[in-house]
């Protein structure tokens, strides 16, 4: 790679005979074995450029820096490319919380590309340097659970929030029940985007029939396929169950409008036969009763809480004073 234009963070391991050691990234082009080597670049992006190794056929090499990408598995000779999406080690304000993990995987060599730090690497590199992966298959089926292992949490935080929602429908504030409905649907269609093509691209991987992916391995990704199976049946479970809430909270607030709107017709119901008996009395001409007599006011105020309180006892009779 050329030092002007290589991404931010390029890390190369080998393991071989038990030990693990950093070497060059211009020696894994040259790597012929015995052992196992994984070289990273991480931070490409962002106005930064690189390099792809000459062992990397010219589609591959593109998928790896490419600026948009979906979980996928390709299989290219002896070789797989393979693209998974997990959850980023910093918070990104500008993004869905999810990064992409580029592999160009052969028997015992990986080359890893990524944008932003996945949170699930730290385990995988943990597990490098203790001698643990020891071929690709190894490497992809560590990668593939560690990265199911850190998203489960935040699926199943998803549904919980889900059901604080639905415990506050019948106390709760509805308009901000409607922002925090809407933001959890938002997250579960966005999570589940990446998590059903994770899945189908770690079963297309699983069932390869390479001698560098063990049994054990196998086992590993359709254990990782079906851990994202599940969380995109629990994401459309919370989408369609968001959706639900949100209907529910629109009669609500359209019920909390109605009765709003029975109570100002009740009063203006009450309140119009005395408008007009006021009216009347009020008209500045001759012949109005009792205008000359010292009780008039006083009566005409005891004839209208009369009037007040029939029409009040009429709406409820009629229930409309009911809630």
């Amino acid at each position: 790679m050329d030092a002007t234009t290589r991404p931010i963070a390029v890390q190369a391991l080998l393991v071989q005979g038990g030990t693990v050691s950093e070497i060059g990234p211009g020696d894994v082009a040259n790597f012929a074995g015995p052992g196992f080597v994984w070289l990273h670049c991480e931070g490409i992006g962002h106005g930064e450029n690189m390099d792809v190794p000459d062992y990397v056929p010219p589609m591959a090499a593109n998928a790896l820096v490419a600026s948009e990408t979906r979980p996928r598995c390709d299989e290219v000779d002896d070789a797989v490319l393979i693209n998974l999406r997990g959850t980023a080690f910093d918070t990104m304000q500008d993004s869905d919380g999810l990064v992409s993990i580029r592999l160009w995987v052969e028997g015992k060599r990986v080359t890893s590309v990524s944008r932003h730090r996945l949170a699930a690497l730290g385990k995988v590199e943990n597990a490098v340097r203790a001698g643990r992966i020891t071929d690709g298959g190894d490497f992809v089926s560590a990668l593939a659970q560690a990265i199911s292992v850190q998203l489960d949490p935040q699926v199943a935080d998803l549904g919980d929030e889900l059901d604080d929602c639905e415990g506050m429908l019948d106390g709760g504030n509805v308009y901000e029940l409607r922002r925090k409905i809407a933001w959890i649907r938002s997250q579960a269609i966005v999570l589940r985007r990446f998590v059903a093509p994770d899945r189908d691209a770690l079963g297309q991987m699983a069932q390869l029939e390479f001698d560098w992916i063990s049994k054990e391995d196998r086992m590993h990704l359709r254990e990782a396929a079906d851990r994202f199976a599940r969380m995109a049946e629990e994401l459309e479970a919370v989408r369609e169950r968001a959706a639900l809430l949100h209907e529910q909270l629109t009669d609500l607030r359209a019920e909390m409008i109605d009765q709003r709107s029975l109570a100002i017709a009740v009063v203006a119901f009450i309140f119009l036969p005395l408008t007009f008996i006021t009216g009347l009395l009020g008209m500045n001409v001759e012949g109005i009763p009792g205008a000359k007599e010292p009780w008039a006011f006083w009566g005409v105020v005891a004839f209208c809480v009369l009037i007040g309180a029939g029409v009040s006892a009429w709406f409820a009779w009629k229930h409309w004073l009911d809630g």
